[in-house]
């Protein structure tokens, strides 16, 4: 680990921005900074996002109405990322159709990123791309669906409620 990476613990996802003789200082992504004893960082598993390379890729998931030609699916996802100036050409963007989902087809794109940094700016900056070149071709992107079946021709249960017997009827009062 050295200053400046990116790592995390548990948890807890920073940037590495003191390493002392007990302790080390990470800073997290919403500015707390958080002091980690170095015991930790040796006896514990530690994510280091950063120790050999910034590259990062990205995953956006993205359903489709059935019905919908999913190589067309596939050339917009490829489209649309490689026209993204912060994703790589290599490796190339790679859409995939994972599979029939309960409301939709499902599609996965991933590509990478040069600067760690850039991937959450990038990923938004995508996916609302994504959502307007779905729109312009028409592509819908469903919202879960349930149908209710009812059963009909059932007789509906009533109560039976029985009247007060009296002695004369066979009965005692």
């Amino acid at each position: 680990i050295q200053i400046g990476d990116t790592v995390e613990i548990g948890t807890l996802i920073g940037q590495v921005r003191h390493i002392g003789i007990r302790s080390s200082t990470i800073r997290s992504y919403t500015g707390a900074e958080v002091i980690v004893p170095n015991a930790n960082l040796v006896s514990n598993e530690v994510i280091n996002w950063t120790l050999s390379d910034r590259r990062r890729r990205l995953m956006i998931s993205v359903g489709v109405a059935y019905g919908t030609d999913p190589e067309r699916v596939l050339e917009i996802l490829r489209t649309v990322a490689a026209g993204h100036e912060k994703v790589l050409n290599d490796p190339a963007p790679w859409p995939l159709f994972k599979g029939f989902g309960e409301s939709s087809l499902d599609f996965e794109l991933r590509f990478w990123v040069l600067q760690f940094d850039d991937g959450m700016q990038v990923e938004s900056d995508v996916t609302v791309a994504l959502n307007r070149a779905l729109a312009e071709a028409h592509i819908e992107i469903p919202f879960p669906r349930r149908d209710l079946h009812f059963k009909s021709g059932l007789a509906p249960r009533t109560a039976v409620i029985s009247e007060p017997t009296t002695e004369a009827d066979g009965g005692t009062a």
